[in-house]
């Protein structure tokens, strides 16, 4: 009889185990999974989408900085973050000829020679990722934002 009864137990945990798997399994893929920005992975996938002319000029060093840059640029207009600061309010709008700039006078900071033609191929390149991997998309009518 105790037998009996351990057999039931395991059939009813096993049940109840397979019906909280298979719950959670649906909502999962109900939403889709958050981008996860990798900077590696980033580095040498923007370094293969360069042009000849500025990857035969660009080590993956160089990509990771501009990277780098761009991504501090980013923070300072408040266009990204970790969600511990408090959210710009209204859209955030950063142009690219802004983004250059910025890139180029950290370049000079350092005493790095960069062009703006390069700048401007790796920053292209890299909305390009973050557009690959979910991390961006299309502007959001705002009658539709939640």
């Amino acid at each position: 009889m105790v037998v009996l009864y351990g057999i039931v137990a395991l059939v009813v945990a096993f049940a109840l185990a397979a019906a909280v798997i298979g719950r959670e399994a649906r909502r999962l893929d109900a939403s889709p999974p958050n981008p996860t920005f990798d900077i590696d992975e980033a580095v040498a996938w923007i370094a293969e989408q360069l042009p000849f002319e500025v990857s035969a000029v660009l080590s993956h060093d160089d990509v990771r900085r501009i990277i780098d840059w761009n991504l501090e640029f980013f923070r300072l207009k408040g266009v990204s973050g970790n969600g511990h600061a408090a959210a710009a309010e209204g859209p955030v709008v950063v142009g690219g000829a802004e983004t250059v700039d910025y890139v180029l006078a950290r370049a000079d900071a350092v005493g790095v020679d960069y062009t703006a033609t390069q700048v401007h191929a790796v920053l292209d390149a890299q909305m390009s990722y973050l557009e690959a991997i979910g991390a961006i998309g299309p502007e959001v009518d705002p009658g539709d934002a939640s």
